[in-house]
């Protein structure tokens, strides 16, 4: 018998991880780890002092409402409203533990055994886990070059099986950002078939582009079709703490409650008591570092001509990743356990973001530049530049 885990793949992350076990690394050329979209410092000061705070009432301790707390699910509707110039009520917003659980959740509430989801590729690896451990079967969407998928594409993949397309922008792991013409194809695409759309926007604040990144939620019927997933985790530094959203329609969060009450029964207290209170304090911070970020994708352009003189080409860049075709003839599945002994760079291979017969994943790898400075994408760069091996097409080294 092979169990729903068995389905799928090992956890991308901490596979890579494992590749560290006996490497040493020589203090003039420490790790660079960009493997993970996380960020590694704690939260600002006065939103530590606020949890501190937090955590002396009795009620953060307790179990709190399946669908979140009260104020929060208010705080992010007006977020919403403001953001996008439309409307969302408390009523069309659940927090949820962590963005991973607000997709597993809507998922649960809409699609059944061998129902079929379409993901554009390359994926986000624990989209497509979460589906295989479902009984659902990943529909892959080409993408292309630019790693920008379209609704014509995806048209032709849907089956009376289909019940949803899941896209995520700022893509996770191709750091495109999708345009808005494009979204809003599929919603429409979507709203024709009767379908949904799940938008993962983890990553919106962190878009290049001022302003709203679509006009979904301006659309009085949009919560028919779309079920938007968020994340507080990297807007205010709070990944150990579980603290994600989805928004929809009244009906479907009925249906996404009970997910919730059997898998955590409600997000954790105190995380969504930051998230609140990072909503209402930390906008001006937040502000800030996303022209960090910006300024971290900047330095990937201008760092860029180091690579690609070596033939590497750049797919996609944008908040906290930037992805890549490496030229070498090994596969990408080979090459990213060797950069971490020839170069001390931990990375992730395309492989991992791609269903195993697609040819392009070997010779693709993502790069999560969130936790690198400007000085550290440059030594990044150069250590990648020196990388040496058989090239794609041809026997000698580079």
């Amino acid at each position: 018998m092979t169990s729903r885990t068995q389905t799928t793949f090992a956890p991308p992350v901490m596979e890579a991880r494992r590749w560290l076990e006996g490497v040493i690394f020589p203090a003039d050329r420490p790790l660079l780890n960009v493997s993970q979209a996380a960020p590694v410092d704690p939260p600002p000061e006065p939103l530590r002092a606020a949890m501190a705070e937090a955590l002396e009432r009795p009620e953060t301790h307790l179990y709190g409402p399946v669908l979140g707390l009260p104020g929060l699910r208010a705080g992010l509707a007006r977020n919403w409203s403001d953001h996008y110039g439309g409307t969302v009520g408390p009523d069309q917003v659940a927090i949820t533990a962590g963005c991973n659980q607000a997709f597993a959740a809507a998922i649960a509430a809409i699609a059944g055994e061998g129902d079929e989801v379409i993901l554009p590729v390359p994926w986000y690896f624990n989209h497509k886990m979460w589906l295989d451990m479902s009984g659902l079967r990943a529909v892959p969407l080409k993408t292309g070059d630019d790693l920008v998928p379209t609704a014509e594409d995806a048209e032709a993949l849907i089956t009376p099986r289909t019940r949803a397309i899941a896209l995520v922008s700022p893509n996770n792991p191709g750091g495109v950002e999708y345009p808005a013409e494009t979204i809003a194809a599929f919603f429409e695409l979507a709203k024709s078939r009767g379908i949904k759309l799940i938008l993962d926007e983890t990553y919106r604040d962190f878009d290049s582009r001022d302003g709203a990144p679509h006009d979904l939620i301006t659309l009085g019927d949009w919560d028919d079709t779309l079920i938007a997933l968020y994340s507080f985790s990297k807007a205010y530094r709070l990944t150990g703490h579980r603290t994600g959203a989805v928004l929809t329609s009244q009906p479907l969060l009925a249906e996404i409650e009970k997910f919730l009450d059997t898998v955590a029964i409600c997000a954790p207290q105190l995380g969504q008591h930051a998230a609140l209170w990072g909503l209402e304090n930390l906008s001006q911070w937040l502000a800030g570092e996303r022209a960090e970020i910006l300024d971290r994708r900047a330095a990937i352009l201008d760092n860029l001509p180091v690579i690609e003189a070596k033939g590497w080409r750049l797919m996609g860049c944008g908040a906290y990743f930037a992805y890549f075709e490496h030229p070498f003839a090994e596969s990408s599945a080979d090459l990213a356990p060797r950069l971490v002994r020839d170069a001390g760079v931990l990375l992730l291979p395309g492989t991992m973001f791609m269903p195993e017969d697609a040819p392009e994943g070997a010779r693709q790898v993502r790069v999560a530049f969130a936790n690198v400075d400007r000085a550290g994408i440059a030594e990044l760069f150069r250590r990648l530049a020196a990388v040496e091996g058989p090239l794609a097409g041809r026997a000698t080294p580079i």
